[in-house]
């Protein structure tokens, strides 16, 4: 697909992941894949449902090592953005190369590991990077442990993106420990939700459908949305046998949202979240 001028913006994944099974993975891993997920299959994938950018977060099983990400970015420039994954320890210049290149963040995937201790100074002073760039840190990790990782992140001036709805349990439904406090956490500007992820709310089908549906208005409300934005999660690993990209098109057609909050979800959000603004929207 050629990338040579600047596509009307028709609308922005903000989540999506690109890899081969060739790849060296990290001895850490919880997965691996067993088939590949490129740039031109991602693409393609793009155009058939009617989406024109798109996010590429680092996926966990890779580490540290962001070559294929700042690959696919170099490919594509004007259509991508990335989202890196990286040492505490990384060098400045590396950080401002990979601004160039197109990365808008970097990610902490939190799942299954030791809370951080961002008191440490290693965290100050790749924070104060990320600020002085004006990147985001996004976190991966179930909605129990959020507000206190977002209420530790907030003194150092960085946005913070929260990964799918904060990865509640659907069946304890939103009162349960961590979500309300997200909520209000959203209500002080710092904090952005990826509205994505909704087959990995631990219920069944139906019951995280119904979750997300109630949430979003309550999102909404708090975080505003132009904080709000949407991500398919492509090629949705562990849930490859039962979810597609129409799958998680359906599910946000089927949050009832209204054509101003779709068109914040999709255009207006993430364009700026992402730094997308030189666009044509």
């Amino acid at each position: 697909m050629s990338d040579t001028f600047p596509a009307p913006m028709l609308g922005i994944d903000g989540h999506a992941h690109v890899f081969s099974r060739e790849l060296d993975l990290t001895s850490a891993r919880r997965y691996s894949p067993d088939y590949d997920a490129t740039l031109a299959m991602y693409q393609r994938t793009l155009h058939a449902h009617g989406l024109s950018h798109g996010v590429l977060v680092q996926p966990s099983f890779l580490g540290t090592d962001n070559r294929y990400l700042l690959d696919a970015l170099k490919q594509a420039p004007n259509q991508l953005r990335g989202v890196a994954v990286v040492e505490r320890d990384i060098p400045r210049a590396e950080l401002d190369d990979m601004d160039r290149r197109g990365v808008v963040g970097i990610r902490l995937n939190l799942m299954g590991k030791a809370l951080p201790d961002f008191s440490d100074p290693a965290w100050k002073v790749l924070f104060g990077h990320v600020a002085e760039l004006d990147w985001h840190v996004e976190l991966h990790r179930h909605v129990p442990d959020l507000p206190g990782l977002v209420r530790a992140l907030m003194p150092f001036g960085v946005k913070i993106v929260i990964d799918h709805f904060g990865r509640p349990d659907a069946r304890l439904g939103l009162d349960q420990p961590g979500f309300r406090e997200l909520l209000e956490l959203g209500l002080g500007g710092q904090v952005w939700m990826k509205v994505s992820g909704v087959y990995r709310l631990e219920g069944n089908p139906q019951e995280n459908l119904d979750f997300a549906r109630k949430a979003l208005p309550l999102l909404v409300q708090s975080f505003g949305p132009q904080r709000l934005v949407w991500g398919s999660d492509w090629p949705h690993t562990q849930h490859e046998q039962q979810i597609s990209y129409a799958t998680v098109v359906e599910q946000l057609q089927s949050l009832d949202c209204s054509p101003q909050v779709m068109r914040s979800l999709l255009i207006e959000a993430p364009r700026l979240l992402f730094n997308f603004a030189e666009v044509e929207a």
